[in-house]
Parts: structure tokens; sequence; C-alpha cells
């Protein structure tokens, strides 16, 4: 079911195909703050493993976060001395802020982050990114706590990670397992959206991106990682604990009152199946009666329990009202967020107007049946009245749902998916020079060249096309793509 939700906000998520080198396909950025000793050793290993594991162009960015060490000094000589390592200097502390800042200022399509202790396992770099760039997911986070991880911590860092997770899953209904790993990614597109609505500038920055990210229905990949804890860890638990728990009572708030905007990302980014026009496959009618069978379930006991008290000090029928009018409104919000999956504010008065229509007409079933029930007796018992009650709002609820999902809350997918959001466009070069171009976001992806893993068969076939004059490398675009297996030698390689 399609709610309100803004159209053309995002993109479907595409492949990001290969193309010619230019802009990095991968960002990863290093937050430091008076890291002098690490930081060298760390973009030096990061940029090794890069280099020989990942097939793309690539950067490495440091975010210096307001250092007072030497340690800008370091990234000022890492800069000069590898031509794919960039400096960032922020003048404020923060992780979150950090990584805002370089993510939204970054061309590339996909965006990571890591520790400079490099506690993770860099082994899991290449798995943490292959979702996005092939189009499947939305972000990627490295898991400590999945059963296939092999972690090595102490016992109070264990015990506050687990508890923490325990937490987000209590109040926040979080479903990802591990909210604080340094260790994530994710596309640009969803960035460039998703960001504003984080304002964390902390350490809770990827708990709140994540919570946003999953309640907007967008995609989150988990990849189990090896991990070592670093004992030099410059983090201050206690602090960082107690900034988190007031960052999860900040957004558990918010999404209580629904004045996060997160419908204009659910739809009509991704692919989702819920959105097309199937033959013979049910669209959401079973989900809906189960769940308006739940909320009708719960506000008939809190409408005769509301009956009872109010039935103390008034009659009947005023009682009777005044139960069904606090009742219906809660129903109304209930039915509205968990039976039609609507959210936010948007259209909420107009829904509870037209639920006041429907509380009218299950009023006048109500009221005729203890007018009836009055007429027939002169003094009838309470579990009289209340039988003749659940009987009249039974008839009621069948035509509620009825209405609340032909008028109040009508599927709007009917109407077909909204087209998608044009793709920007690419400037012509001219003759002068190539001419300003406007960020695609689905551009294909800058490829790396790495010569020594071609076949001896692409090797041929270039020397063949360049031999006839053709351009080099040309033809099938999907030779330079081809996995190489360990075993594939050159016959003519004396090595």
């Amino acid at each position: 079911m399609r709610t309100d939700s803004s159209p053309g906000t995002l993109p479907a998520r595409e492949h990001l195909p290969a193309g010619d080198a230019g802009t990095p396909v991968l960002d990863v950025v290093i937050p430091v703050y008076n890291e002098e000793k690490d930081l060298q050793p760390c973009v030096r290993r990061l940029h090794e493993h890069l280099t020989r594991t990942f097939p793309y162009a690539f950067r490495i960015t440091i975010a210096d976060n307001a250092s007072t060490d030497t340690t800008p000094l370091v990234a000022a000589r890492l800069e000069a001395e590898i031509p794919e390592v960039t400096n960032f200097r922020l003048e404020q502390k923060g992780r979150g802020r950090a990584l805002r800042t370089v993510w939204s200022a970054s061309e590339a399509p996909i965006l990571a982050y890591m520790d400079v202790d490099l506690s993770t396992d860099l082994n899991a770099l290449l798995p943490l990114v292959a979702p996005l760039i092939s189009g499947h997911s939305d972000l990627a986070i490295g898991s400590r706590l999945a059963r296939t991880s092999r972690v090595v911590r102490g016992p109070k860092r264990e015990f506050i990670s687990r508890a923490y997770n325990l937490i987000l899953r209590g109040s926040l209904q979080a479903r990802f397992s591990d909210a604080q790993c340094g260790f994530k990614a994710i596309r640009r597109d969803v960035a460039q959206v998703l960001l504003p609505l984080v304002q964390d500038t902390g350490w809770f920055f990827d708990t709140e991106m994540l919570v946003l990210a999953e309640r907007a229905g967008l995609r989150i990949h988990e990849v189990p990682v090896d991990w070592v804890d670093d004992p030099d860890s410059t983090v201050h638990i206690v602090k960082t604990a107690t900034d988190d728990l007031r960052g999860v009572w900040r957004v558990g708030r918010a999404l209580a009152t629904g004045s996060l905007p997160l419908d204009r990302l659910t739809r009509p980014f991704g692919d989702d199946p819920r959105d097309r026009e199937l033959t013979n496959v049910p669209t959401g009618l079973a989900r809906q009666l189960v769940g308006f069978c739940v909320v009708g379930v719960l506000s008939t006991l809190f409408y005769l329990l509301l009956y009872s008290v109010f039935r103390q000090f008034a009659g009947s029928q005023l009682a009777n009202a005044l139960a069904l009018l606090v009742s219906a409104v809660a129903n109304t919000a209930a039915n509205r967020r968990l039976t039609f999956g609507v959210r936010g504010r948007g259209g909420a008065v107009r829904h509870q107007a037209q639920g006041l229509v429907v509380f009218g007409i299950g009023l006048a079933l109500t009221s005729g049946s203890l007018a009836a029930l009055g007429a027939a007796t002169d003094s009838p018992a309470h579990s009289t009245e209340l039988a003749v009650l659940v009987a009249a709002n039974l008839a009621a609820t069948v035509l509620r749902f009825l209405l609340f999902r032909a008028w109040v809350f009508p599927d709007r997918g009917e109407a077909g998916p909204a087209a998608p959001a044009a793709p920007a466009t690419v400037a012509a070069h001219t003759p002068a020079g190539p001419a300003h171009r406007t960020p695609d976001p689905y551009a294909p992806l800058p490829q790396r060249p790495v010569p020594y893993q071609q076949t001896y068969e692409q090797q041929a076939y270039e020397q063949q096309t360049y031999e006839n004059g053709g351009r080099w490398g040309a033809g099938d675009a999907t030779m330079r793509l081809q996995p190489v297996r360990p075993h594939d030698t050159d016959p003519e390689d004396a090595r």
C-alpha cells in the first residue's frame, strides 16, 4: 500500500555499472581526533588493502575533528605522498559532524567509514560495499554480534555493547544487531536525503541514522566481522553511554509524536514488490484484516472499561457516547499507523475527522441497541447492557473496516506506481573542453585499472582490437569485469 509520501524524492535502486576511470566509486572516511600515532599505519594499511583487492577507483578521506596534536601534519603528509588520500579539517569535535560534513560533500556513489584503530578486519570491506554497488541494499553495517562474527574484547565492553543493543530493541524496536561498530557504508543518494534528518553530531550519529533508515523502510545489510578490541581506545565509555541514552529518548519521542518526515524515504525508493501490479495475489487485505482485528479487540476492551467508569456517574446513553468518542479517536490513530501503514502527521486531522463520521455511525448502532434494550425491559442488568453493546460493536466493526479501507485510508497504489524520477543529465563535451557535468547518482562506476588481473584471452582480445585500428579496450564492456580465478595464468609468463 502506498502512503503519503513525496514521489520522486529518491530514485529506485539500480546496479551501478562499470565505466572509465574518474570519480572514485568508494570514499572511505576515517574520522580522527588526536591520532598522531595510529593515523599513518592505518591509512597505509587501508590503502594497500584497497589497491590489492578493490576493483574500482577509491579514495581515503581523513576527517580531522579539531585535533590539537600533530595529527594535521601527519594527515597533510599522507595526502602529499598518496594520490588516493585527501585531508579534511574541521574546527569542531564530533564524529557524527565529521561524517555528515564529508559524506555530504563527497561525489562518490558509495560512502563508508571505519575507525582509525582498524579493529575490524579489512577483509569485510568488500562484502560491506558490494550490496550497495549492486543495488540490493541502501546501507551496510559490520556486526560484532552476529553468530559467525569472531570478536576478541573484554567483558566490560561486551556487556555494555549487548546491553545497549537490548535497549535499542526494547525502546526503539530496532532489528539491526550492532549499532556502534565503527564499520559502515551508505549509498550517496540515500545519504543526501537521510543525513539532514539526523541531529546528533557525536557517537549516537550511527544509531540515529540506522533507526531512521529502518523506520523509513530502507534495507540494511549486515556483515559479520572479525573484531579485536583496541586496549588504547580513547573513547570515554560513561559519557558516551549517557549521551547515547539521551539520544534514544530524543529519537523515541520524535518517532512517537510522528515529527519525523520518514514517508518521503519509504516510497518510491527501491523496487518494492508491494507496489507492483500483480494478478491473483492479495494486495494486503489479509494483513490489514489481522491488524484491524487486533486493534479492534484492544479498542473494544478499552471502550468497555471506559463505559464502566463513566456509568458510575452518568446514564447509559451519555456513558456510551463518551466512551465511544474517546475509543474512536484512539482506534483511528492506531488503525492509521498499524493497520494501513500511514506514517507522519500528513492528513492526520482529516483522517480523525473522517473517523468521527464513522464514529457517528457506530454511535447510532450502539445507541439504538441500548434504546431497544430499554424499551424491552425497564431496568436491564449491567451484564446485559455489556452483551448488547458487544453485539452492536461487532456489527459496527465490520462497517468501520469497510469504511476505513474504502474511504478513510484508500489504497492509493491502485492508481498505479509513481513515475520514477528522471535521472540527472550530463552535459555534452564541446570542442573547447568538457562542459560542466551535473552529478548523476547512476553514472557509470569508474573502474580502477588492474592489469595483472587480466586473463590471457582478454589480453589477446584487446591486442587484436588495437592492431586492427580500433579503440583500445573497445568491444564487450563486460570483459573488464570478468572474475579472475586463482589458477588463471598466462602461459607466456615465466612466473
